[in-house]
């Protein structure tokens, strides 16, 4: 996702989307253990993408995780 995109969400959805990615790295992870993901790079998109959603909620006033 882009910032501009991130920004663009409610806070409602900032949290939602927030949960949605940490399940799907959660998934990631257990695939790339079991030596089924094909592309870690994924891992990666997954992982900056709750970092952007953190910086988001963390210039609005937000806690992580609400």
């Amino acid at each position: 996702m882009k910032i501009k995109d991130i920004r663009d969400l409610s806070n409602d959805e900032l949290n939602q989307k927030h949960k949605e990615l940490s399940e799907e790295l959660f998934n990631l992870r257990i695939r790339h253990t079991s030596g089924q993901l094909e592309s870690p790079a994924m891992m990666g998109k997954v992982k900056k993408d709750i970092a952007r959603i953190n910086t988001v909620l963390k210039q609005r006033g937000i806690p992580e995780h609400a």
